[in-house]
C-alpha cells in the first residue's frame, strides 16, 4: 500500500505572497486571542488544569496546521471532548488521560495511513446530530457546579450520580459566584446584538471580551469568588516539562476503550470541521492527511502536559471570517498563544472560574443543533428513533455506546429499507398461457416466470421462499428474470443454490436470464452456473421461454419452429 503524506501547507507555499501573509497574521492573532479563554475553560471543565488546555492548543494547534489536510483548520481542545476527558480523569487520573490520548493519536495516525478518512462519512447525520446535542447537554450540566459556586469537591462523571450530587449540594450556592456567572452568561448571549450597536466590539471575540470584563469586575470589586489562582495556583510563565507519562502495561489495557472513544470523536469532529471550512473557502481537504496530522498532534500534546485535541469548528470559522486562507494563520495562532503564556501568564491568576463556566455554557448551547428536535415531525420514525436514541444514550450513559447504538440502528433500518426495495414478482406469461405445450390438463401453467428487482442480499433472501409456495402450483420449469437485479451477495447466492436444489428434488428445472455484471460475475465465479448448466442461462426472457419449451416433455412436433 502506498503511503501518501502531503500537508496542505506545501500546496500553499508556491503561490504565497505578502498580501496573504498580512491576512494570515491578522487572522492568526484573532484566533489565538479567542483560543486562550476557550482552552482554559475547556481544560477546567474537563477536570484538568488551565495550563494543560493552553499547551494543548499550542502544540496540537501548531501540528494540525503545519501537517494537516485543510488550508484553514484550527486545532486544539474542544467542548466535545469535555465529558470524555472528565470521565477518564475521574476514573483513571490525569496521567492515564495523557496515555489514552497518545493511544488515540496512534489510532488516528493508523487510520490516516490506512486511508480511512472517507469511511468517517459513512456515519449517518442522525447519529452525528444525536451525539452532538447529547454532548452539549452533558457539557452544560457539568458547568453547573462552577456556575453556581457549589461546594462540591469531586463531581461524578456518571449522569445519575452527577444529578444526585448536584441536588444534594444545591443549598451551597454562592451568590457572588452566581451573580458574576449570570452576568457573563447574559453578556455573552447578547454579544452579537451589542456588537451591532457598539462598533469596537465588532473587532473583538466575544469570549475574550467576557473574560476581560469578568476578570476586571471580580478584581475591582474584590468579589469573593474562586479564580484560576486560588484553585490552580495560576499558570506557570515557562515552558512545560517534556516527557512520557508514567504508564504500565496494565494501565494501557484499561485505556484502550477510552482511547478508541477519543480517536473516534476526534476523527468525526475534525473532518466535520474541515468540511464546513471547505464550503466557506471553496476548497477540498484531504481527509487522510488530516487524520495523520490529528494523530501526530494527539501523540505530541501529552508529551508537553496536554490532552486530547481535534479540529475546532468555531475557531476554524473565525479564522476564515478574519481572512485566514493558508495553514500559516493556524501556525501564527499557536505562536500568539505561546507569546501570551510567556508574557501575560501571571494575569491569568485573576480570571474567575465563574466567567469561564459561563463561556463553556454558551459554547454548549451554540454547539447543539436544537432546531432538529423542533423539526422531528417532518421526518420518518426511523430518523426520529436513531437521533433520539443516540441523544439520550449520550446524555445518560456513554458516547461510545451511543455511537455504536446509533450505527446499529441505522444499519438495521437501512437493511429493512433495502429489503423493502427488493421484490420478486410473478410474470403473467399471457401469450404462453394459450399454448398447449405450456399447460397441464387442468389448465395450470407448467412454466413459472419471476422477475427480480433490487438487491438480493442477506436482508432480502427470505423472499426466495415465495417461489416454493405450494399455492403457486408445481411447475416443471421456473425462470428467474434478473434483468433488474443489480446486486447479489453471498447469502443471496446461497439462497439461489438452495432454491435450485429444492426445485431439482421436485423434478423442476431452474433457468436464469438477463444477468447483469455483478450478479453474473458472482454466479459464474462461485460455480453456480456450472451446476445449473450453460444451456439454462439465457440473454432475456424470450430466449428463456424457448429453452423451457425444449425442456418440457411430450411436446407437439413442429411446435418449436412455430414458437
Amino acid at each position: 500500500m502506498k503511503i501518501a503524506f502531503r500537508p496542505k501547507l506545501l500546496d500553499c507555499l508556491p503561490t504565497y505572497n505578502r498580501s496573504q501573509l498580512g491576512k494570515d497574521v491578522a487572522a492568526g492573532i484573532t484566533v489565538g486571542v479567542l483560543a486562550l479563554p476557550l482552552a482554559m475553560a475547556f481544560a477546567i471543565a474537563s477536570g484538568c488544569s488551565p495550563t494543560s488546555g493552553i499547551w494543548t492548543a499550542i502544540i496540537a494547534g501548531l501540528i494540525i496546521s503545519a501537517l494537516g489536510g485543510s488550508r484553514v483548520q484550527i486545532g486544539g481542545p474542544t467542548g466535545a471532548f469535555i465529558p470524555i476527558v472528565y470521565g477518564i480523569v475521574a476514573i483513571h487520573g490525569f496521567a492515564n488521560l495523557m496515555g489514552a490520548t497518545i493511544l488515540a493519536g496512534i489510532f488516528l495516525l493508523a487510520m490516516g495511513l490506512a486511508r480511512m478518512g472517507q469511511l468517517i462519512r459513512f456515519i449517518p447525520v442522525t447519529v452525528v446530530i444525536g451525539f452532538t446535542n447529547g454532548i452539549a447537554v452533558v457539557i452544560f450540566l457539568a458547568q453547573i457546579k462552577d456556575f453556581f459556586g457549589l461546594q462540591i469537591d469531586n463531581l461524578p462523571a456518571e449522569f445519575f450520580h452527577r444529578i444526585k450530587t448536584l441536588a444534594a449540594y444545591a443549598h451551597t450556592v454562592d451568590l457572588p459566584t452566581l451573580a458574576l456567572a449570570s452576568a457573563c452568561f447574559a453578556f455573552l448571549l447578547s454579544y452579537n446584538w451589542l456588537a451591532q450597536r457598539i462598533s469596537p466590539l465588532r473587532r473583538a471575540p466575544g469570549p475574550l471580551v467576557v473574560l476581560i470584563v469578568g476578570t476586571l469586575v471580580s478584581f475591582l470589586f474584590d468579589l469573593p469568588v474562586e479564580t484560576i489562582g486560588s484553585r490552580f495556583n495560576g499558570i506557570p510563565q515557562e515552558l512545560p516539562d517534556f516527557g512520557l507519562p508514567a504508564l504500565s502495561i496494565h494501565d494501557l489495557g484499561k485505556l484502550i476503550s477510552p482511547a478508541i472513544t477519543i480517536a473516534l470523536l476526534g476523527a468525526i469532529e475534525s473532518l466535520l470541521s474541515a468540511r464546513v471550512a471547505d464550503s466557506q473557502i471553496d476548497d477540498r481537504h484531504d481527509p487522510n492527511q488530516e487524520l495523520i496530522a490529528q494523530g501526530l498532534a494527539n501523540i505530541a500534546a501529552p508529551l508537553f502536559g496536554g490532552f486530547a485535541a481535534t479540529g475546532a469548528i468555531a475557531r476554524t470559522t473565525t479564522n476564515v471570517k478574519t481572512g485566514g486562507r493558508t495553514p500559516i494563520a493556524g501556525i501564527i495562532h499557536a505562536v500568539v498563544l505561546l507569546a501570551i503564556v510567556l508574557i501575560l501568564a501571571p494575569l491569568a491568576s485573576y480570571v474567575p472560574l465563574a466567567t469561564l463556566s459561563a463561556i463553556v455554557m454558551v459554547v454548549a448551547i451554540n454547539m447543539g443543533e436544537w432546531h432538529h428536535f423542533a423539526e422531528l415531525r417532518r421526518y420518518t420514525y426511523n430518523y426520529r428513533i436513531i437521533l433520539l436514541a443516540t441523544f439520550f444514550v449520550t446524555v445518560l450513559f456513554d458516547l461510545t455506546i451511543a455511537v455504536e447504538l446509533g450505527m446499529v440502528l441505522a444499519s438495521l433500518f437501512f437493511i429493512y429499507r433495502m429489503s423493502e426495495l427488493t421484490r420478486i414478482e410473478r410474470l403473467p406469461l399471457t401469450e404462453e398461457a394459450d399454448e398447449p405445450a405450456f399447460l397441464y390438463p387442468d389448465g395450470t401453467m407448467r412454466v413459472a416466470a419471476w422477475q427480480m428487482f433490487g438487491s438480493l442480499f442477506f436482508g432480502a433472501v427470505n423472499k426466495l421462499e415465495e417461489l416454493l409456495d405450494p399455492r403457486e402450483g408445481h411447475p416443471e420449469v421456473v425462470i428467474l428474470d434478473m434483468t433488474r437485479l443489480i446486486q447479489l451477495d453471498t447469502t443471496g447466492l446461497e439462497g439461489l443454490e438452495n432454491l435450485r436444489d429444492k426445485l431439482s428434488k421436485r423434478g423442476c428445472t431452474l433457468l436464469v436470464c438477463g444477468l447483469n455484471s455483478q450478479p453474473g460475475s458472482l454466479l459464474y465465479r462461485s460455480g453456480f452456473i456450472d451446476h445449473l448448466g450453460d444451456d439454462n442461462v439465457s440473454a432475456d426472457l424470450s430466449e428463456a421461454l424457448k429453452r423451457a419449451y425444449i425442456l418440457l416433455p411430450n411436446l407437439m412436433g413442429g411446435f418449436e419452429e412455430d414458437y
